[in-house]
């Protein structure tokens, strides 16, 4: 009997499918899930990278061209808007310069030394099979690249999940999503073209416009105490939350010291603000994007929690701090 030529195409098409599928999944299965997230960490902290991203947060899509280098372990970093008034932030270590073309202005400020695009990835902290599941799903596409996407499942209201789709090559994160409890996209970063760990020209990480006769202004230096102890804590902390750094700043904008308490569960971060409260009117309760913040008033201090948490988490421990 004579096969018709759509009868062979059927047969091939099953028959590569089935090919790839084996080798999709020997690739998501070289490693544990908490193999997987090491390579992230390591690759996060050391590739260079140039590429396009796609930024989807409160339904705006936003388009990003982005630089990364690594020279002598100092981070160089530009991130350039292409849509709206064209900002763009140049990256020297904890220096930032950012560029409003439309005001002939550059805002000159002190960073921590967090990923530009990467605030929300877990650490080695995180507490899987108390707070979180992991899992590998399967292998996918991200930006022509094959990916390895993990799933991470909080056990409660108090955190969100995360998908990472992850460089099956490097373990950089190609994609990453935020999700609410109700399985809904919060936030999304995709890289849409990237080139990971080419060499890329010095000129690529220099502001992209002449800003010769623009205005420059620059941030007071924030005077941080660090490994202070501190005289607040948390009587009704969400499961998992620990303490992480506390620290005083006295801030040039008024004359007050702020405590600074950090906590986490090694992918979620609150941080709680302390400070004498004033007659101003307080917004008790603020969201953008991700991020939500809670304030309350207590014994003459204002306490602040904020956080790409829920809004349920940082009232939670706002209005659990005590003074010890």
């Amino acid at each position: 009997m004579i096969l018709s030529r759509r009868h062979w195409i059927a047969t091939a098409s099953v028959a590569l499918g089935s090919l790839l599928g084996m080798s999709t999944q020997a690739a998501a299965q070289d490693g544990s899930p908490h193999d997987w997230l090491d390579r992230m960490t390591g690759a996060v902290q050391t590739a260079n990278y140039e590429g396009t991203v796609i930024r989807v947060q409160n339904g705006q899509v936003e388009a990003l061209k982005v630089v990364r280098v690594i020279k002598d372990g100092v981070v160089h970093e530009k991130v350039v808007v292409q849509e709206g008034n064209g900002l763009e932030i140049i990256r020297i270590g904890n220096e930032v310069q950012c560029i409003l073309p439309d005001k002939k202005s550059v805002l000159v400020e002190e960073w921590n030394d967090q990923s530009t695009l990467f605030s929300s990835l877990p650490s080695s902290d995180i507490r899987f099979g108390s707070e979180y599941d992991v899992a590998i799903v399967r292998e996918d596409r991200v930006a022509g690249r094959k990916s390895v996407l993990i799933a991470i499942r909080p056990h409660d209201d108090y955190r969100y999940g995360h998908r990472l789709w992850l460089d099956v090559e490097s373990g950089f994160p190609l994609q990453t999503k935020m999700m609410a409890q109700d399985g809904s996209s919060i936030e999304q970063v995709k890289f849409a073209d990237i080139r990971l760990n080419s060499e890329i020209h010095a000129s690529a990480l220099s502001p992209s416009i002449s800003i010769e006769n623009f205005r420059w202004f620059t941030q007071p230096k924030r005077h941080v105490s660090h490994g202070v102890a501190s005289a607040w804590s948390s009587d009704d902390l969400p499961s998992g939350f620990r303490v992480v750094s506390t620290h005083e700043e006295n801030l040039a904008s008024r004359d007050a010291t702020v405590t600074h308490i950090l906590y986490s569960d090694g992918l979620a971060n609150v941080s709680v603000f302390i400070e004498p409260a004033g007659d101003k009117k307080i917004a008790r309760r603020s969201s953008v994007g991700s991020s939500n913040s809670y304030s309350v008033r207590f014994e003459g201090f204002q306490v602040t929690a904020v956080g790409e948490v829920p809004s349920i988490t940082v009232e939670k421990i706002a209005t659990s701090m005590r003074p010890n």
